[in-house]
């Protein structure tokens, strides 16, 4: 029974499909007016030859498939311009069972009644559409009621009714299209007896439902339709197999929304909604008939459970859903279409989605995926150029969600094409092109983050409708004060994922080079033969290549290839020399539409595109504006101002910044889409502004079509691929935390062989459960210790930053921030009871000098006449483990990060399943190509291996490359870093007192620069020995007056 003022607008009584003994309401048909036809009339296109469909626009001819792009496109249930079925192909049904004498046995005690009690028979059909196949139950009643609404439905198509659109509708017929309908031959109404009259009337049903499919007119009739259980959403290849559909009553609520909770969970808070419900492989949603909209979509998780008892539901002939992040009611008009329901729900999702019913290895909500095309990135440089490439290839869908981002950064450096390749230009580019673009920001506390989350959302706004940008958390509604989303993901068309440590932001956009200066001419002025040529682009735009001569960016171009000026102490290792000139008229140049105010001071950088590393050039720049940066000297200001220079370029260096990336493809990308489809839902739901149509509700592709890549970035392996996560109530919505990149790392290390390799830009562990929580350096520690007790050599290297990133002034100890975030780095690395160092000394004295090393990285340049030197920012999260095992991801190691319930984040664990030959420990060793060539990457950069390739990198634990490579050359260039520059950190500085007078002592670089050059010369890549002694005897924490020792503890943790 249906409650009281429930609305029945179809007159296909559908919703109350009831499969039981009640006798059927008398038709309401029968005493119908002509107003109520009048109103209920609503028609499709009708100008369609029997069984011809017109192809979707965009496909190619014989591509019968609706492309994905069709779920922004839906449309109310009843208009003409839905597109529902497969073009060109035709449907088919057959009736495999007849069902009858079931209700009284299964519902009623048989000893009560009479089990021969004739019963309406119920039609099990199943029907067929290209790939797609489904059953629907249907009774005689139901073919009555839809032939009654197709014979009113072409009597309408006569009648030339006063109505504007259904005029138009007539005029676009041709006659021979009001077909006849089928006929429905009279049957013996419900009470089929004898097998033979069951057995013909399903023939009769069969045929006549065959017929009907064929007919264009018909088979599109909102209707018909319903009765085969068919939506716009039915036949999208990408969507995965077709599975239950149907018209039910939603119960209002259930979201896991955190701090908000329905006032009484009394029946008078719910609201009962029409809605049409699918169900998919790896998801459920429901759309709105009236309007088309998908109103919700709810994910399978390991949560999934679906219930049908009224105590469960609170509800007569109710199901109810539970997930991680909803329990979602519904109730159907009998017992027995609740139960189908309910089964045909669960037996489908345990068909096509056991994977995401299942609870996976580390407690993550994705399975692992073999034969996934991996690469990994060093540096922003080659990471930004293949992440442009991909989105140039989007062809429906870009989903991005940063930490930061600034939309005015160029990808693609040096700056040969104008503003082509400038984040902002490509993304307005791709929405004008159809593609949808999704972007999720962080939104900052404004007080305590000078990041313009704002700025970029406005932005990016602004290009163009396709583009939608979200901002979260709302501090005050939800109470998230300390916490953020930390995440680094670009996705396109949910089969190409990009995953790790690189935002697309300012100061990312670095190469192995690590250069420290970037002022164009060191002269500030060149001499160039000029004459007048072609026109150059307005100064709005960064000059687009024409305009690279002049240092105000508005010059005209050289007629002929110059000379121009060497920039010293920039690209050391190679001098080469390359003419820009001679290059752009080999590639034409193409000036993209200026988007924004660009680069006063200067024009396109340019380097040799031959060797893809070298000189920059006259007075070419990598980094425009406040690309520039060095954040530990000044943070960002005004970055409305994209191009205005915030630091002295020519007094100043900038800070390198060492990063790790990834991307991913197919399952594995699937499931970092499916990560941020439930971020992205979940925010619409939570925030009252994102509620509106304008922000769509995003669908899970499914994972069967995922082998299908329309692009692959190039030069990947195949590797086995899991997706890792920190994600909790707050960030997501889900009922449980989820911690799975704590637990690998914890895993991962206990179980290695051989050695941990971890970069990553904070290092804060050791477990006191009182403020630090993680036990990552715990399972160091042990790892160690089990090595040491075994008598085996094993190798632990960290490369973490050799100051926080936060501004300060290092020479009177740093600032409040950073010293809290040393004193916990510290606390990790060799300082009190729980550090690493101090619990390995308890065990093996000074032994644990082979077992454990810490590092920074450190470079030097000539800027303006003078020498100087920057710490090189490592701002990765990578762990390599044994040549054969990788984690790379957003994650730092502290308890922001890994603990699940504070900062969100991603990443992916890649297991090498291919081998190849290497050397462990002097003996031969079957190493993976995805981990190996990474590591070796990694200590080629950081080691100066790629201008000296002499240096023996092959074997990570021989005691020749531990003490008399990675060990003597970090001792090495950190000596002579302090000889020559009194750098800071430093060992020899343990408290504020010696600081002063390490700082009274000027270096060579001040007192004899020839000297200072000798020694620079000495200097081997960038690796220098971590300072563990650096302000030992000082208390690093914020004093209690300063608002930084107001703040929590688990800021800096």
């Amino acid at each position: 029974m249906r409650d009281k003022g429930q609305p029945n607008t179809s007159s296909l009584n559908l919703v109350n499909f009831e499969v039981s003994e009640t006798t059927a309401a008398p038709d309401v048909q029968d005493g119908i007016t002509m107003a109520e036809l009048v109103e209920s009339l609503d028609t499709r296109e009708l100008d369609i030859e029997e069984g011809e469909e017109i192809d979707y626009e965009g496909n190619n001819l014989g591509d019968c498939r609706i492309p994905f792009s069709a779920v922004y496109a839906t449309v109310g249930f009843k208009e003409t311009t839905a597109k529902v079925f497969l073009p060109t192909v035709p449907i088919t049904a057959r009736i495999v069972e007849v069902e009858r004498f079931t209700a009284a046995q299964d519902r009623l005690n048989i000893g009560r009644r009479s089990v021969n009690k004739s019963l309406p028979a119920v039609f099990k059909i199943e029907l067929k559409h290209g790939e797609f196949s489904w059953v629907i139950k249907r009774k005689e009643k139901h073919f009555m009621e839809l032939h009654r609404e197709l014979r009113t439905y072409k009597t309408f198509m006569r009648i030339p009714l006063p109505s504007r659109s259904h005029t138009v509708r007539r005029r676009t017929m041709r006659k021979s299209d009001v077909r006849e309908i089928p006929s429905l031959p009279r049957g013996g109404g419900d009470e089929l007896v004898r097998d033979e009259q069951v057995s013909s009337r399903r023939r009769q049903l069969e045929d006549y439902l065959n017929k009907l499919l064929r007919m264009a007119m018909y088979r599109k009739y909102h209707h018909t339709m319903e009765f085969i259980d068919v939506s716009q959403l039915s036949f999208i290849h990408d969507l995965g197999p077709k599975g239950l559909e149907g018209m039910i009553y939603k119960r209002s609520g259930g979201h896991r929304i955190p701090g908000m909770n329905c006032c009484g969970q009394g029946k008078a808070c719910y609201r009962w909604s029409k809605r049409w419900l699918v169900v998919k492989d790896s998801c459920l949603l429901y759309m709105k008939p009236d309007s088309g909209a998908i109103s919700f979509v709810l994910l399978v998780d390991k949560e999934f459970s679906i219930k049908m008892d009224s105590k469960e539901t609170e509800t007569k002939h109710g199901v109810r859903i539970d997930s991680l992040s909803r329990t979602l009611v519904f109730k159907c008009s009998s017992y027995r279409h609740a139960r189908w329901w309910g089964q045909s729900i669960e037996s489908f999702v345990r068909t096509h989605g056991r994977a995401f019913l299942r609870d996976h290895r580390f407690g993550s909500f994705a399975q692992e995926e073999e034969n996934i095309p991996a690469k990994w990135y060093v540096n922003g440089k080659i990471y930004m150029e293949d992440v442009a490439n991909a989105l140039e290839e989007a062809k429906e869908e870009i989903f991005i969600t940063d930490w930061w981002l600034s939309p005015e950064i160029f990808l693609k450096r040096p700056v040969v094409e104008g503003n082509r390749w400038r984040l902002d230009c490509i993304l307005k580019r791709k929405a004008q092109q159809g593609v949808r673009i999704f972007v999720m920001l962080y939104k900052e506390v404004e007080l305590a983050l000078g990041i313009n989350s704002g700025y970029s959302k406005r932005t990016l706004m602004h290009l163009h409708q396709n583009i939608k940008v979200m901002r979260h958390p709302d501090h005050v509604s939800s109470s998230v004060y300390l916490w953020a989303h930390h995440e680094k993901i670009v996705v396109i068309d949910q089969s190409v994922a990009f995953v790790g440590g690189i935002d697309l932001a300012y100061g990312r956009w670095d190469d192995g080079e690590h250069r420290l200066t970037d002022v164009g001419s060191v002269t500030r002025s060149v001499a160039v033969e000029q004459t007048g040529s072609t026109n150059t682009p307005s100064s709005k735009g960064v000059p687009s290549a024409d305009a690279v001569c002049q240092s105000n960016g508005q010059g005209t171009p050289p007629s002929d290839p110059v000379d121009l000026p060497k920039l010293k102490g920039i690209g050391r290792n190679r001098m080469l020399r390359f003419s820009l000139h001679k290059h752009l008229h080999k590639h034409t140049v193409q000036h993209a539409d200026s988007v924004s105010s660009v680069d006063s001071a200067g024009s396109g950088s340019v380097k040799s595109l031959k060797t893809g590393v070298g000189e920059l050039q006259g007075n070419t720049r990598f980094w425009h504006g406040k690309d520039y940066c060095n954040f530990v000297y000044k943070d960002w200001i005004q970055l409305e101002k994209p191009f205005d220079d915030f630091i002295d370029r020519y007094t100043t260096p900038r800070m390198p910044w060492h990063d790790i990336s990834s991307v991913v493809h197919g399952r594995a990308a699937r499931d970092v889409a499916r990560h941020f489809i439930q971020r992205w839902n979940f925010t619409k739901i939570m925030k009252p502004k994102y509620r509106s149509l304008s922000y769509p509700f995003l669908l899970p592709k499914s994972h069967s079509s995922a082998s299908e890549l329309k692009y692959q970035v190039p030069e990947c392996v195949n590797a086995k691929v899991q997706v890792l996560r920190s994600s909790a109530d707050w960030s997501a919505g889900i009922k449980y935390h989820e911690e799975s990149i704590h637990n690998a790392y914890i895993q991962v290390i206990a179980k290695s062989k051989h050695y941990i390799y971890i970069e990553n830009q904070f290092f804060i562990s050791c477990a006191d459960n009182k403020t630090v929580y993680n036990k990552i350096g715990d399972a160091i520690i042990e790892r160690i210790i089990r090595a040491h007790k075994e008598g085996k050599k094993y190798r632990v290297y960290v490369v973490t930053p050799l100051l926080p990133g936060f501004e300060g002034d290092i020479t009177t100890g740093g600032g409040n921030a950073i010293q809290a975030v040393m004193h916990f780095n510290y606390r990790t690395m060799n300082r009190g009871e729980y550090s690493i160092i101090a619990q390995l000394k308890k065990e093996m004295d000074d032994q644990w000098m082979n077992y454990i090393s810490f590092a920074g990285l450190r470079t030097h340049a000539e800027l303006e006449g003078r020498l100087v030197t920057e710490l090189i920012y490592v701002h990765s999260k990578m762990l390599i483990v044994d040549d054969n095992t990788v984690i790379i991801g957003s994650a730092n190691i502290n308890d922001r990060s890994m603990l699940g319930k504070r900062d969100s984040e991603v990443a992916v664990i890649v297991q090498d399943s291919e081998k190849v030959p290497s050397m462990m420990d002097g003996e031969e060793y079957e190493a993976g190509p995805y981990a190996l060539q990474l590591r070796l990457e990694c200590f080629r950069t950081i080691l100066g291996g790629h201008t000296d390739p002499s240096i023996e990198l092959t074997d990570p634990i021989s005691d020749r490359f531990y003490k008399e490579v990675w060990m003597t050359t970090a001792g090495r260039n950190a000596t002579i870093y302090e000889k020559v520059f009194r750098c800071l950190p430093s060992s020899l500085v343990r408290n504020m007192t010696e600081l002063e007078q390490y700082q009274s002592k000027p270096g060579l670089a001040q007192t004899d620069l020839t000297r200072a050059q000798e020694e620079l010369r000495k200097i081997r890549g960038f690796l220098v020995q971590f300072p563990l002694d650096f302000l030992s005897e000082h208390n690093l924490m914020p004093s209690v007056g300063t608002k930084e020792g107001m703040a929590p503890t688990e800021l800096w943790t």
